[in-house]
């Protein structure tokens, strides 16, 4: 978890609240199970300190939910998306909002590092190089 501020907008932030509210209104909202219940204290952490703002206000540089990302740890880079629990799929480089990168990216800006801890506490830290895609900048406000 990062001490930063992070930009979300109103729609990824309504969705988003959905995931993190009580087990039953969740799976009552989401269809989901609480499988992901260990990496909800680290999404709502990061969405307390979320400033929340209209989808035509949020800059291009930012990442938001089904943004496409480069990364970089070290001397490896690649390219990932960022989902909703639903739609992730690591071998096609979909990444969770729930998992530890997925929250910690979420809402940062191009050039910014993040450091995230793994399942078993290992720290690790990447920097984002660039959005390729973003639903707000392309005009996708309805994803």
């Amino acid at each position: 978890m990062n001490d930063r501020t992070i930009h979300i907008t109103h729609q990824d932030m309504e969705r988003l609240r959905a995931l993190i509210a009580p087990p039953g209104a969740r799976a009552a909202a989401t269809g989901g199970d609480d499988r992901d219940r260990p990496y909800l204290a680290v999404l709502t952490a990061e969405l307390t300190r979320a400033v929340v703002v209209g989808q035509e206000e949020i800059p291009p540089d930012v990442v938001t939910m089904n943004s496409r990302v480069r990364l970089r740890d070290g001397r490896r880079t690649w390219i990932m998306t960022l989902v909703f629990p639903e739609n992730a799929d690591p071998e096609e480089g979909c990444i969770s909002v729930l998992a530890p990168l997925g929250a910690a990216i979420l809402g940062c800006r191009v050039g910014q590092s993040v450091r995230f801890r793994v399942p078993g506490g290992e720290e690790r830290s990447c920097d984002i190089l660039s959005v390729l895609y973003q639903p707000e900048a392309a005009g996708d406000l309805h994803l």
